[in-house]
């Protein structure tokens, strides 16, 4: 069995606790999760970035955080204040949504200023950048592919495909999102600069899933179902039991 394998993929997972019903007693059970399997971080709400890096003092599981989340609409200025409380907090990873508006009407001085705001915060604190498309919200390749060159002149470390809760409404009036596909995923990593790696966010929630990424050569996945995904690796790659059922929360609370 392998067993690197699956510490491998641990250390792929950003185990999301982003869900805006998620109480504090859900993040810090969310916190202990993310510490028994090992994972590479947290992803949670910002208020609670101090609460995590308490949770976690002492493992190898990183913090991170989320900026202008989910819309990507806050003034620049809010955003790179919040990027400077978060990195304060202790928040070592950070993941901001552009403007998509700005993206829409191809106001691309504006997104790469945006961006570079919050890179350079980033880049003071030494924490790590991964910028969220929304792609869902992007109804052509080339929105995408200029967000790809724009975060490699600016130096981000990840682009992102989704917040998980990008939803579009349909002509059914019901609302949905696709998230992280296979198309997109493609495209990111063939326009993306050397040195920017590929986060997939929304809809993976399967060990087949995780592994169907990490093929394509995607470097994270942002998901709730930590879990079930570890669990079934552990099962088919071999890898130690973590007694998880004591402190796992609801995974339908998130992506």
């Amino acid at each position: 069995m392998d067993t690197a394998l699956t510490r491998e993929l641990a250390k792929m997972i950003d185990h999301s606790l982003l869900h805006p019903t998620l109480t504090d007693d859900e993040l810090r059970a969310g916190c202990e999760l993310a510490r028994a399997y090992d994972v590479a971080s947290v992803c949670i709400k910002p208020y609670a970035v101090p609460l995590a890096v308490e949770q976690l003092a002492g493992s190898d599981v990183l913090v991170g955080t989320v900026i202008g989340f989910p819309h990507g609409n806050s003034q620049m200025a809010i955003k790179v204040a919040e990027t400077e409380q978060a990195c304060q907090d202790g928040a070592v990873e950070i993941d901001m949504v552009v403007n998509i508006g700005k993206v829409l009407g191809n106001d691309w001085v504006y997104v790469t200023d945006e961006i570079r705001a919050v890179k350079e915060v980033c880049a003071r604190h030494g924490a790590v950048l991964k910028v969220i498309f929304e792609n869902d919200f992007l109804p052509d390749d080339a929105f995408k592919i200029r967000l790809c060159e724009i975060c490699t002149e600016v130096g981000a470390e990840f682009i992102k495909t989704s917040t998980g809760y990008g939803f579009v409404k349909g002509d059914d009036g019901r609302y949905a999102y696709e998230g992280a596909t296979e198309h997109d995923l493609k495209l990111m990593l063939a326009h993306v600069g050397p040195g920017v790696k590929v986060k997939a966010a929304g809809g993976v929630r399967t060990l087949d899933g995780l592994l169907k990424v990490r093929e394509l050569g995607v470097a994270r996945l942002g998901a709730s179902a930590t879990a079930a995904i570890l669990e079934e690796a552990y099962r088919r790659f071999g890898g130690g039991k973590t007694g998880s059922s004591e402190i796992e929360i609801n995974e339908s609370k998130g992506y």
